[in-house]
């Protein structure tokens, strides 16, 4: 039942807090607090419980409808513990970060905040298709509603480009999901949406090919890579903090968890055959990405940039197949989490004070706000890839695992490595040196300070102690690489 309650307690969260603003002003922001309280309790359950070398740590499986094999799945492993872990800590994240920007209908924000988060954390344990693709839904319309009702000047055009894109390839995910039941109940003359079950599916290669395109389309809008990221600046630039640091930190993820999860398991010769063509989306993402936030004025749209270009390496590891390459795109999926919410918390917080996010009208900040110019350096210098960081331990295996698998690939996408520091310095250089362009603003604060150093010591400990969460997805990731060399030739 713990499953079940990990899904629970945000939606009877957001529920409570959706009549809780009418009363006082502070509740919903409270009450959403509980809510993630009760899931830490939960998930610290669940890891005082775990054996980390186990597969599967918990499942539940019960009928809902027989009629077309659909049931209630959920399943939990190494590599979603740990994305629902990053989802309820960027959860925290969220919520203390937006305390003083929304200040007009604070119930319904937690109530779409905590609802959020509750279709994200069934995306991770959904084991039926069907199932999953409910959860997938659910995550997407109260991200719309964050970024259209409480997002900037132009958050009508970005939201609707963020629900039309994601909402089209979701519908190209169902057909493929269909297309792939049908022609499992075709020779086995069972209907199931059950992942176990399909995984045995006896495909065609033919449409193995199209029904793995019809999931990678979905997952990379999401992920996104080039050439479907245009919808992510819009949509960062225009969300709220909170909105961002949940689009960053998990709903990116969502897509990354599916290529996983989903792409590689269930069409590994199709993936196989394709990791080529994936590998070079994911590198080129990584050196576009990084092109276009240097050439960036609004702070905002560069890290949404970044976050392009940091999903590229995922991409990359993800398809090169081995052990090395799929632990580093675990680790980067861990450490862009959390890096790009920090760095969209310090862009949300300089847009509170400075009312802008031009960097060409900020200067001389490290004199005025040192707090803020000090988190932005550090991670800055988390993002480009500094040793000793988490990022640096996940772009490396990456590059270290695609290395044995094409050389000249990852020549070129180690070229990432040289453009992040361009744009991380611009960064620092333009919005924090020079002569000062405001007299005074205020520097961050106790309640900001303390989430900052959370985000920190989850970094610097990725970076130093990899290994606790490598332990984690260990069964998962070398169960994907045997899978990809024993079925994939």
């Amino acid at each position: 039942m713990i499953l079940l309650w990990l899904i629970l307690v945000p939606l009877i969260g957001g529920l409570l807090s959706l009549p809780a603003g009418r009363r006082r002003d502070n509740a919903p922001r409270w009450l959403a607090l509980a809510a993630l309280a009760g899931e830490t309790a939960l998930l610290l359950a669940v890891f005082a419980d775990t054996v980390p070398e186990s597969i599967w740590l918990a499942q539940i499986d019960w009928a809902w409808i027989p009629r077309f094999g659909i049931r209630i799945h959920l399943a939990l492993d190494g590599l979603s513990l740990l994305l629902i872990a990053l989802t309820v800590f960027l959860g925290f994240v969220a919520v203390l970060c937006s305390w003083t920007e929304i200040r007009e209908r604070q119930g319904f924000f937690h109530f779409n905040l905590l609802w959020t988060l509750a279709g994200v954390i069934g995306v991770f344990l959904a084991l039926d298709l069907f199932l999953f693709f409910f959860f997938w839904e659910v995550m997407l319309i109260p991200m719309y509603l964050l970024i259209g009702i409480w997002g900037h000047e132009n958050r009508a055009y970005a939201a609707m480009k963020f629900f039309i894109f994601t909402q089209v390839s979701g519908l190209l995910m169902l057909i493929a999901i269909l297309a792939l039941v049908f022609l499992h109940y075709q020779t086995t003359r069972t209907l199931s949406f059950d992942y176990f079950e399909l995984l045995e599916a006896d495909l065609y290669p033919g449409a193995a090919r199209w029904i793995m395109l019809g999931f990678f389309v979905a997952f990379t809008v999401k992920l996104p890579a080039v050439p479907f990221h245009t919808w992510l600046p819009d949509a960062h630039t225009q969300a709220p903090t909170g909105g961002s640091v949940l689009l960053a930190g998990v709903l990116l993820k969502t897509g990354a968890y599916g290529l996983l999860r989903f792409v590689i398991p269930l069409f590994p010769g199709a993936a196989q055959d394709f990791a080529p063509f994936a590998m070079t989306l994911g590198a080129v993402s990584i050196l576009y990405a990084a092109k276009l936030a240097f050439a960036q004025t609004d702070l905002k749209r560069l890290i949404a940039y970044t976050s392009v270009s940091h999903m590229g390496f995922m991409l990359l590891g993800a398809f090169a197949g081995n052990t090395q390459a799929l632990q580093g795109a675990v680790m980067t999926m861990l450490a862009h989490g959390v890096s790009a919410a920090a760095l969209f918390m310090v862009a949300g917080a300089l847009q509170e004070r400075l009312h802008t996010r031009d960097m060409d009208a900020m200067g001389g900040l490290w004199t005025l706000t040192p707090r803020i110019g000090a988190i932005t350096l550090f991670f800055s210098v988390a993002a480009l890839g500094m040793p000793g960081l988490g990022n640096f331990v996940g772009e490396f295996l990456v590059l270290l695992g695609s290395f044995r698998v094409d050389t000249v690939l990852t020549a070129f996408a180690a070229l990432g490595l040289i453009l992040a520091p361009v744009y991380a310095l611009y960064v620092m250089q333009r919005a924090f040196h020079g002569p000062a362009s405001r007299h005074e603003v205020r520097d961050f604060g106790l309640r900001e300070m303390g989430v900052m150093l959370c985000l920190a010591a989850a970094t610097a400990w990725m970076g130093l102690h990899p290994q606790s969460m490598l332990a984690y997805t260990d069964a998962t990731v070398n169960g994907l690489a045997r899978t990809l060399a024993q079925r994939g030739t």
